[in-house]
C-alpha cells in the first residue's frame, strides 16, 4: 500500500493519477497509523513551507514521518520539507537532511519561479533513478532551492546549482514533478514503488 500524505499539497490529484497510470493505487490519508504501516509513503506538495508544516503539526504527523523506515518520496515542496530549515517563512522543517532551502537569487535568475523543463544531472547512481538517462528533462515549478551536499544524487542549474534529487537513508526527494515529467517521471515513480 502506498500512503499519500494529505497535508494540502496542490499536486495530490496529479500524483494519484500518475500512479493509476502505472496500475498502482495510492491511499490519500492523514492517519498516522496508515502512514506508519504503509509499504511506501509519498509527500506530495505544491504550496508554502510554513502552511505545510503547520498542517503536519496540526495532524501530529511530524514525529510519525521522521520515524518512518520504509521508502519515502518527497515531491517538490515535499522534498524541501525533508530539510532542516527554509528561508520561506524561516520555518523549521522535518530536519531529516541537515541543510537549508533558500530562495533563488534575483541577481542570478532571470525569472522566479523556476518554471518549465530543465535537465537533471545524476551524479550518483541510485535505484530511484535507474533506467533514466542522465541529463533527461523534468518539469519544475518552484521559487526556493535546496542546497547541494552529500545527499545530492541529482542536480540542476538555474542561475546556481541546486539539488534536484536527494537521498538520506530511506528518504528520497525530487524537486521536479515526476507526475508531470512524461516517461522519465513515470519511470522514477515506478522505480520508487518497486523499492
Amino acid at each position: 500500500m502506498i500512503a499519500i500524505v494529505n497535508y494540502g499539497g496542490a499536486n495530490i490529484a496529479s500524483v494519484m493519477f500518475a500512479l493509476e497510470r502505472l496500475g498502482i493505487k495510492g491511499i490519500l490519508t492523514i492517519d498516522s497509523d496508515l502512514i506508519a504501516n504503509a509499504d511506501h509513503v509519498i509527500l506530495p506538495g505544491v504550496g508554502a513551507a510554513k502552511s505545510a508544516m503547520m498542517q503536519l503539526h496540526e495532524h501530529c504527523l511530524v514525529d510519525c514521518l521522521k520515524a518512518l523506515t520504509q521508502p519515502v518520496l518527497g515531491i517538490c515542496l515535499g522534498m524541501q520539507l525533508l530539510f532542516k530549515q527554509s528561508q520561506e517563512g524561516n520555518i523549521d522543517m522535518l530536519n531529516i537532511i541537515d541543510s537549508t532551502v533558500n530562495k533563488f537569487d534575483k541577481k542570478t535568475c532571470e525569472v522566479i519561479p523556476h518554471m518549465g523543463w530543465n535537465t537533471v544531472s545524476f551524479n550518483k547512481p541510485h535505484p530511484l533513478t535507474q533506467n533514466i538517462t542522465n541529463e533527461n528533462y523534468f518539469y519544475f515549478v518552484h521559487s526556493y532551492r535546496a542546497e547541494t551536499g552529500n545527499y545530492t544524487f541529482g542536480k540542476t542549474d538555474y542561475g546556481t546549482p541546486f539539488s534536484a534529487v536527494v537521498v538520506q537513508d530511506n528518504f528520497m526527494g525530487c524537486q521536479f514533478h515526476p507526475e508531470r515529467s512524461g516517461n522519465a517521471g513515470a519511470q522514477l515513480l515506478k522505480n520508487f514503488t518497486e523499492m
